[in-house]
């Protein structure tokens, strides 16, 4: 695995529970952790429960013992190192944004696809159990015809000026901010519900020009500064308005200036039978309104998703029980292990799945660029 920070905090947990919970024909074993400051790494792999430790991604690939590797890097490394592990034999599992850009990812994508090794990115929201079982009912028919896809991401992060600029924040090493940071997830969870985006246009504001600068130092909010100043080149919030393949429509808001919101992550569908309603911070309940209910009763039902039909939440505890952020990486890296012991095909979402995810970021900052509405091929 290459990196160990909030996702490589995430990805080595999931790896280290996935056989606890899940049955599976290959089980991971925590061989190596990369990291670019030797001491920090070997107290990283210490804690984390790895093997070994190296300083640079390239002795992973020399290695035989290795089948795997995991980029939890900045955006900015994701397509040399995926590219290389793919020519160099092995299965790939990158967090997302998959690439800087579409063409990045495009050739990423076919990289795995030419090496015949399973491919996978980490949206790790598509594993939570409502949002499988939201998936579910779409594709049944029971919401009928799609009208709408609603979605929000808000965090407040960053809205202390003296927070540094950490490379979250800084355009040469993450492409962009909220539009790809936060954004992508809530496009991947539509295309996920099994519609593709024709058509955006969009609007990108950065609210804080300047800042301190700075390195990550732990989670989301954890930063140290230099005392030197730089300016901001990336988003501090995005928008986005999209028509559908099928004629419905999008509105998509990202922002890290939503005081309160620490994780907003929300996401509303209607249809001409029904609506759903998820929001991360009550993730194992699903809401859901259908229109024949009788009258005097009609409403948002909360349906608490712990039951065993509803995916992935079997695995885990009696029904009312619920599980946490955490258990959606296990359940994604169940999907992962399975398509590699060639139990799964190629598990979902994929490169192939992270390439229009791409089209479509990009796509909002050339309608922002252009000041027009933008149509969107893949």
């Amino acid at each position: 695995m290459v990196g160990f920070k909030f996702m490589g905090k995430a990805h080595s947990h999931a790896y280290r529970d996935l056989p606890f919970f899940f049955d599976t024909d290959v089980e991971p074993v925590l061989q190596m952790l990369v990291g670019r400051d030797q001491n920090t790494v070997r107290l990283a792999a210490e804690k984390l429960g790895w093997l070994s430790y190296e300083t640079d991604w390239r002795r992973l690939l020399e290695r035989d013992d290795i089948n795997v590797i995991d980029i939890d890097t900045p955006n900015g490394s994701h397509a040399e190192i995926a590219i290389a592990a793919a020519k160099a034999g092995k299965h790939v599992l990158c967090e997302k944004p998959l690439a800087m850009n579409a063409l990045q990812a495009k050739e990423m994508w076919k990289a795995a696809e030419q090496a015949g090794v399973v491919h996978m990115i980490c949206h790790n929201y598509r594993f939570a159990p409502a949002v499988q079982w939201a998936e579910k009912l779409i594709q049944e028919g029971v919401l009928g015809d799609i009208y709408h896809f609603r979605a929000q991401y808000l965090q407040d992060w960053i809205m202390d000026p003296e927070f540094p600029l950490v490379w979250r924040m800084r355009k040469e090493v993450t492409g962009s901010g909220t539009l790809g940071d936060l954004m992508a997830h809530s496009i991947n969870l539509t295309r996920f519900f099994g519609r593709e985006i024709r058509e955006v246009s969009g609007l990108l504001e950065t609210f804080i020009k300047t800042r301190p600068v700075g390195e990550m130092s732990g989670g989301l909010d954890a930063a140290a500064s230099s005392g030197a100043v730089a300016d901001v080149d990336v988003d501090d919030a995005a928008a986005a308005l999209a028509r559908f393949e099928n004629g419905a429509v999008g509105v998509f808001e990202a922002t890290r200036f939503a005081k309160g919101n620490r994780n907003g992550n929300r996401i509303e569908i209607n249809g001409s039978k029904g609506s759903i309603r998820w929001a991360m911070d009550q993730m194992n309940t699903l809401e859901l309104y259908l229109e024949n209910d009788p009258l005097g009763i009609q409403g948002f039902r909360s349906i608490t998703c712990t039951e065993g039909v509803h995916p992935y939440a079997g695995a885990y505890w009696p029904a009312g029980h619920p599980i946490g952020y955490e258990h959606a990486f296990i359940n994604l890296m169940h999907e992962f292990m399975r398509g590699i012991s060639g139990n799964g095909g190629n598990p979902s979402p994929s490169f192939e799945d992270g390439y229009p995810n791409q089209v479509v970021l990009e796509a909002i900052e050339q309608s922002v660029t252009a000041g027009a509405k933008v149509a969107i091929t893949y």
